[in-house]
């Protein structure tokens, strides 16, 4: 089926299978391999991208589902260079330490912040809980995320 959406600020329109997950269109078909598939479940989070306003799990959306959506992937974090104060924070406050869990995390805090820039903690650990980590123990990417919403 034929498809127009549009992925970090770019418009395509493509065909696509009636079964093809979102997380397949953007590795395979459009190269956008930030985007980590974990479990293909929804349980991980490693595969979460925003999806107008809101953090998704893209290995749960079909593709033909964004028809006329906007996505942004964390390809799209990073503008001219430069990289967005969480990207920054999590390397300042050792939040990373495999990586693979990283990219959907980044993009649940984002998400968040974009709708709350100034969540509580117990905000942000909500808006963090799908995503599960093995290596960092969470408090240093809680900790990041709370940097930025005060601004520190």
């Amino acid at each position: 089926m034929q498809i127009e959406f549009k992925v970090n600020g770019k418009v395509y329109n493509m065909k696509v299978r009636p079964t093809m997950r979102l997380v397949d269109l953007l590795r395979d078909e459009l190269g956008l391999t930030g985007t980590k598939e974990g479990c293909g479940e929804g349980e991980c989070g490693s595969c979460t991208v925003i999806m107008n306003g809101k953090a998704v799990n893209s290995c749960l959306v079909l593709a033909p589902q964004i028809r006329g959506q906007e996505i942004f992937t964390i390809e799209a974090l990073e503008q001219d260079g430069q990289l967005d104060k969480l990207q920054e924070s999590f390397i300042k406050n050792s939040a990373v330490q495999c990586g693979y869990c990283t990219p959907g995390m980044l993009m649940s805090a984002k998400a968040l912040l974009m709708e709350n820039p100034y969540p509580t903690e117990e905000e942000i650990k909500t808006a963090i809980a799908g995503n599960l980590c093995r290596c960092t123990g969470y408090n240093k990417i809680v900790q990041s995320v709370n940097e930025v919403a005060v601004g520190d």
